[in-house]
């Protein structure tokens, strides 16, 4: 038996005000979606300046996943961001704006999207979808419209609490937004007695870019890379960028094996596939990073320089490459000589 829609609602509502973030706020949105709806997997895509759908929320089948890459007027979600109208698919092999993704994991026959609309312009597009056809009916679009509504009071709370917070460049937040944040992580982590690790991105010789190209190319390619991160991570892993061009990528629940992986798939990719920048001007934008997990002890501000000196060695190393940070203190049984001298390779560099 499906939950009562007016609890369902009651509860989103005191979620939402709960909420300290955006993300969060979203995330309400999207697990309400299932609980009202027959669907199993349910997402929230946001319009960036230019025509990416990156990725807001996500609860359901897939969701522990890296969303897989939109941008408008790809498929039904697309259509619905370019043209701001909802989309109800009974059969997504007779819709022909249905494009398969093939990072999708997931089985999807019917779907309703609908806009996440403010001041007159679409922020974004809820998404619901289902294994069998024909799933939603006119009450179910209906439903998905009034949480747009709610998505959409979620997006414009969150933007003035976030204009304090957040790089205007590149939308990541911004270094005063870190070690707060970092500090809740690890709060948060110990309760649940989950695994931390933070990721210190650098863009490698980035400098050259600004010198060859101008400044605005510059932001263009830090503004690609941000939206190339959040593409490849989870909807929960947090971005910040902490100054010129490094950046720190938080990941809550992920241990080192997992965070290596997650670090050496983005660094693949960036390695191999160029930035857009412009439709005459693609650039290749490698990235040296240093990777970190709590301890469980340790200060935000001991992890951090930890993950830092890490990416220094992997500057130091020749660039374009992944490496572990030192435990905060030796294991038992192994010699310090045997964990690589961070602090000297970044005195070097």
């Amino acid at each position: 038996m499906r939950d009562r829609p007016l609890d369902v609602l009651a509860e989103m509502t005191r979620g939402m005000l709960d909420a300290r973030d955006r993300s969060s706020r979203l995330q309400v949105v999207t697990d309400a979606a299932l609980r009202l709806t027959p669907a199993n997997h349910a997402s929230v895509r946001l319009c960036d300046l230019g025509d990416r759908l990156h990725s807001g929320a996500r609860s359901g089948v897939g969701a522990d996943r890296p969303a897989p890459s939109v941008r408008k007027g790809q498929g039904v979600l697309g259509w619905v961001a370019q043209t701001g109208e909802a989309a109800r698919v009974r059969d997504i092999g007779e819709d022909p704006r249905f494009t398969p993704i093939e990072k999708r994991d997931f089985a999807v026959s019917s779907l309703v999207s609908v806009p996440i609309c403010a001041r007159g312009e679409t922020l974004g597009v809820l998404s619901l979808s289902a294994p069998e056809r024909d799933a939603f009916g006119d009450d179910h679009q209906a439903l998905a419209m009034l949480l747009a509504h709610a998505a959409a009071q979620a997006l414009v709370t969150s933007e003035l609490e976030e204009l304090s917070i957040t790089d205007s460049h590149t939308l990541a937040f911004n270094r005063r937004y870190l070690l707060p944040r970092l500090q809740q992580e690890m709060e948060r982590a110990a309760r649940q007695g989950q695994a931390l690790s933070v990721l210190l991105i650098d863009l490698d010789h980035f400098k050259r870019v600004n010198d060859r190209h101008g400044h605005a190319v510059g932001d263009t390619v830090l503004r690609a890379f941000a939206d190339t991160v959040r593409e490849e991570v989870r909807s929960i892993d947090v971005l910040v960028r902490r100054g010129g061009e490094e950046f720190v990528l938080l990941m809550p629940n992920t241990a080192d094996e997992a965070a290596h992986l997650v670090a050496e798939r983005l660094r693949l990719r960036l390695a191999t596939e160029p930035l857009r920048v412009r439709a005459d001007l693609q650039l290749v934008q490698t990235v040296s990073v240093g990777v970190a997990t709590w301890d469980g002890s340790e200060s935000p501000e001991a992890l951090e320089e930890r993950a830092d000196l890490a990416m220094y060695v992997a500057k130091h190393d020749g660039r374009n490459r992944v490496v572990h940070a030192r435990p905060s203190s030796p294991a038992p049984g192994i010699a310090p000589s045997s964990a690589p001298d961070l602090a000297g390779a970044a005195a070097k560099h």
